[in-house]
């Protein structure tokens, strides 16, 4: 085992030009093996790296770093927003659940991959721990395996385990792993999640991302009963209701008694909470994000967040006009799995208004802006004025449902833009 841990520096070695590298996602993305592949750049070129949203450096993005590395973002994180507009990075734009199919089906064919584990157990199992993801088949198809072993890394039940004989090289490294602190809800954020409780009945089991509406929405669950989670990933806010007994997955279909996700971003506590926790399983994203997984929990529901959208009932969620902001990621498949649920409710939740008091709810997206979810399978839009229900609504009932759940500043213009364009 020991003959397997070198320096950063010698690991990296095993990366040569023309290599296609995937990094570990998200909060497990490996820091110390990212910084010694950028110190590497001068002996390599036309090298591919893929990722979802990472946290941490992305010193490879720099303009300095152009023909050496070609970056391929599967997923926009704002450590690569700004390369993004700036042309030095590419958006791959896919389904979160048919990543690993990608890999698997060398659609993206990868040579290395870059992961982050706990150290080894005593029959030399470590563990992907926070971030389980698309990783689990990045590292299947990868021809070689570099892992940071890190005593922070949790151990995680489910699909993370992976053993040392299938890692080519080991980098011992200590460092805390990097911790998303969100504030406390706002005014507006608190009405959304009051409105979003009211619709989720007790039994029911949830899909929610990160963020200060979901936080809301958690915090107004805590005279529900037997909820369940099976999400792509999670954060703090489910923490207080499982212990609390809330959340108890007694009525899920799938995995009864189990939370299911793919991966965790959060705070030191949440780290803590999953750690050698059965009831939190972190499996493959092809299995947790797959519409005839998630539609066999009874009372699915999803709650997921847009840039805009459309007073027909198109969602824009991964671009602010022509500029790529985040990802197509897991929407579709959630909001797909919600809908075909029997007692689902697949809901896109928002702001009626922007920072700067635009209104999200609009006649007509922007010119560029990508319809992730289309106007066919939404069902319901909730803003802090309402939820509007556009399921087998006409066009018409439609705008007027959107209208009022828009900003009161902008509902005249709106109701004038509607005129013009549908005749409204």
């Amino acid at each position: 085992m020991k003959s397997k841990f070198v320096t950063a520096q010698k690991a990296l070695e095993f990366v040569q030009p023309g290599h296609s590298v995937y990094i570990h996602a998200a909060a497990a993305a490996p820091q110390a093996l990212v910084k010694a592949l950028v110190n590497r750049a001068p002996k390599l070129k036309n090298v591919k790296i893929f990722h979802l949203h990472t946290e941490g450096n992305a010193d490879y993005t720099k303009p300095e770093y152009e023909g050496i590395f070609e970056v391929n973002a599967l997923f926009i994180g704002g450590n690569v927003r700004k390369a993004v507009w700036d042309g030095r990075v590419n958006f791959i734009p896919c389904f979160l659940s048919e990543i690993p199919l990608m890999f698997r089906n060398k659609i993206i064919p990868l040579d290395v991959a870059l992961i982050q584990v706990s150290p080894p157990d005593k029959h030399g199992y470590c563990s992907l721990g926070t971030s389980v993801e698309t990783t689990r088949a990045a590292l299947e198809m990868a021809a070689c395996v570099i892992a940071q072993v890190n005593k922070h890394m949790p151990r995680t039940h489910g699909d993370g385990f992976i053993h040392i004989n299938q890692i080519d090289a080991l980098v011992e490294c200590d460092e805390k792993l990097h911790e998303t602190i969100l504030p406390a809800p706002n005014d507006v954020e608190d009405k959304i999640g009051n409105h979003i409780a009211g619709m989720i009945e007790d039994g029911s089991t949830l899909q929610m991302g990160i963020g200060t509406i979901p936080n809301a929405v958690l915090a107004k669950l805590n005279h529900h009963k037997n909820l369940g989670i099976h999400t792509e990933m999670f954060s703090d806010g489910v923490i207080p209701l499982v212990k609390s007994g809330v959340i108890n997955n007694s009525q899920k279909a799938v995995h009864p008694g189990k939370i299911i996700s793919g991966f965790v971003i959060g705070s030191q506590n949440l780290y803590d909470f999953i750690d050698d926790n059965p009831m939190v399983n972190l499996l493959d994203i092809a299995y947790v994000n797959n519409v005839s997984v998630i539609r066999k929990n009874k009372k699915a529901v999803s709650i997921n967040s847009a840039i805009e959208v459309d007073i027909t009932g198109q969602v824009c969620a991964d671009s602010i006009s022509t500029k790529f902001y985040s990802g197509v990621g897991g929407q579709m498949d959630f909001i797909r799995g919600a809908s075909l649920s029997e007692g689902g409710k697949p809901i896109i939740a928002l702001p009626s208004v922007t920072n700067k008091h635009a209104s999200k709810i609009v006649p007509i997206l922007k010119p560029g802006a990508g319809v992730v979810t289309t106007r066919a399978h939404v069902q319901y839009v909730v803003t802090e004025f309402g939820v509007a229900n556009l399921y087998g609504k006409n066009i018409k009932e439609r705008i007027r449902a959107m209208i009022n759940i828009a900003h009161p500043d902008h509902r005249e213009d709106i109701e004038r833009q509607a005129f013009e364009y549908y005749n409204f």
